[in-house]
């Protein structure tokens, strides 16, 4: 495991840097994070309509329309709809940041034997919880707002992953 410190550097440099993005571009980061959305589920769904074609998809061609459409309308939605999808976004975001964190915090917990600096892992995750109930909390936050609050948890935690990153290498050469 101390091996992969790299692993936590580039992944907090990441981090830091879409901090920083969505800090100094709150407007522009929603509308990046929605059309990268949009145009992940429309190539997803063209490329699922496709596999239908194909002889050699284990899944029946019923399910494979049933989600390329899907994903083509959810896809063409964000690229149309953006602001709506903003509101649902705010939803998802904090639906997904009340799960990572709680997972980041189980998993520094089984790691507190392994690793020593688990406590910079606990403390990402409990940082992604707290984020993710203020949205739950207010969902009818701004985007602007919401991309400024993703900005300052992505620099912290991308700080944290650094921290950790720099710990497990001064370990590894220890």
């Amino acid at each position: 495991m101390s091996r992969a410190w790299w692993v936590f550097l580039l992944y907090g440099l990441f981090a830091i840097g879409f901090g920083l993005f969505a800090l100094f571009q709150p407007q522009s980061t929603v509308w990046v994070l929605i059309m990268a959305f949009g145009l992940l589920a429309l190539a997803d769904g063209v490329v699922s309509l496709l596999s239908v074609f194909r002889k050699d998809v284990a899944l029946p061609n019923w399910l494979l329309l049933l989600y390329a459409a899907a994903s083509i309308g959810f896809g063409l939605l964000a690229i149309f709809q953006a602001q709506m999808v903003a509101t649902v976004l705010v939803w998802l975001l904090a639906i997904w940041l009340v799960v990572a964190g709680i997972a980041r915090i189980v998993f520094a917990v089984q790691m507190r034997r392994l690793v020593e600096g688990n406590w910079l892992l606990a403390l990402s995750g409990i940082l992604a919880l707290l984020l993710g109930l203020l949205f739950i909390a207010r969902p009818n936050i701004g985007v602007a707002t919401l991309a400024v609050w993703l900005g300052i948890g992505a620099l912290l935690y991308g700080a944290l992953q650094v921290a950790l990153a720099f710990y497990m290498r001064r370990r590894l050469a220890a």
